[in-house]
């Protein structure tokens, strides 16, 4: 039996940072992922999985020394926000209005992933298994410690089992953790575009009865669109091939976006919120989506994944300075405290816009375009708006 301080049970972006976090800290690691994510290349299309990372995410890779090598590969900065339901009442939010020169980075989930991947490489004291199936997990009753078994055979015993697996963690059903939460009636259709535009610096967002009609800057003259409707809308979308598709974005999405571009790829999934009852139990934690997964109106389910990965990892340095026990329930409590409340207020934030732009009543349209109007006066408001949303409140 392989005996190692901890197993993180996957590797995508937010599991891999905390493995990397934990390898520095001279933690001995163990991460098991299902899938390789392939090489990079430059001539590579753009995936279609993206992420808005926000300035405290690009500060915690930076820590990790993880973001020189993202920003080697490809990445776009974004420095403003734009959001309205009618162009009358656009809110628009600028980093320099806060003193920043950029509000965030758009980068594909791959690129991270691979970044972060990189990273592990180097460390003497994390291996990556990969591809590998979990085939279950058992508490040893001789030791503080839990059992894992693999498909290959191999069995690894961890002081501490991280379940970074996703919104059907295998690690969060062990532990009998349950979560709450529904499904959203909306789905949503990611799609990569070439447009006759320069590369952009601007993320925007309109609100219709349907839902919201975004846009994300890729690299190059590239964006990323985001369609929200209701299920069987984005389901007969998705049947479209990228001619039909893009006729069908010209009639539905604003005439903010240049009607001059291509579809390049396409993808979507449904919406859904989920929260994990408790983020701990014994010698077990969960982080990322395993603890919660969110409406992703605003972008901010990695960033809080990442948020999850800085608090355990303060936590458990800390104890491991202090010489206290750092897999144990009293570091644990301690980090679900710190993330608890954050991760709920913006989960019920999300479903109050949410709520409030699927409404077509009159009433409840005048006081959300009024709170628009509100949102776009230069203020301490305001900032405080943009602090949140770089991740720096």
């Amino acid at each position: 039996m392989i005996e190692q301080d901890v197993v993180v049970v996957g590797g995508g972006m937010v599991g891999a940072a905390l493995a990397a976090g934990l390898g520095r800290a001279g933690l001995s690691v163990t991460v098991l992922e299902n899938h390789m994510p392939p090489a990079f290349e430059a001539s590579q299309p753009l995936d279609v999985r993206v992420s808005a990372l926000s300035v405290a995410s690009e500060a915690l890779l930076e820590r990790l020394d993880a973001w020189e090598g993202i920003l080697s590969r490809r990445a776009v900065p974004y420095l403003g926000l734009e959001t309205w339901e009618i162009e009358s009442c656009i809110t628009r939010f600028h980093a320099s209005q806060v003193g920043a020169d950029h509000l965030g980075h758009i980068v594909e989930n791959r690129v991270v992933q691979l970044a972060l991947w990189d990273l592990l490489s180097t460390l003497d004291s994390v291996t990556v298994k990969a591809p590998v199936k979990v085939m279950g997990f058992e508490r040893l009753v001789d030791g503080d410690a839990i059992c894992v078994a693999l498909d290959s055979g191999e069995r690894i015993k961890a002081k501490l089992l991280v379940g970074a697996d996703g919104a059907n963690s295998q690690v969060r059903a062990f532990a009998h953790i349950g979560v709450t939460g529904w499904d959203y009636a909306q789905s949503a259709m990611l799609i990569n575009i070439a447009t006759a535009c320069e590369q952009q610096d601007v993320t925007w967002q309109q609100f219709t009865p349907q839902g919201p009609r975004s846009l994300l800057p890729l690299p190059g003259n590239n964006a990323s669109l985001v369609w929200y409707d209701d299920a069987s809308t984005i389901a007969r979308l998705a049947k479209l091939n990228h001619s039909e598709l893009a006729e069908a974005i010209r009639a539905h999405f604003p005439a903010r976006l240049d009607p001059d571009f291509r579809v390049l790829d396409k993808g979507h999934f449904k919406l859904t919120r989920r929260h994990a009852q408790r983020y701990f139990d014994a010698n077990l934690v969960l982080i990322g989506d395993a603890a919660h997964t969110i409406n992703p109106l605003a972008g901010q389910g990695v960033n809080l994944g990442f948020k999850d990965v800085d608090v355990l990892l303060d936590e458990i340095v800390s104890a491991l300075k202090q010489g206290e026990s750092w897999h144990a329930q009293p570091v644990l409590e301690r980090y679900q405290h710190r993330r608890w409340r954050d991760n709920q207020l913006m989960m019920s934030t999300m479903d109050a816009f949410y709520a409030s732009f699927s409404n077509d009543l009159l009433p409840v349209k005048l006081l959300r375009n009024a709170a628009l109007r509100l949102a776009n006066l230069d203020g301490p408001v305001k900032r405080q708006v943009l602090k949140y949303a770089m991740g720096l409140k």
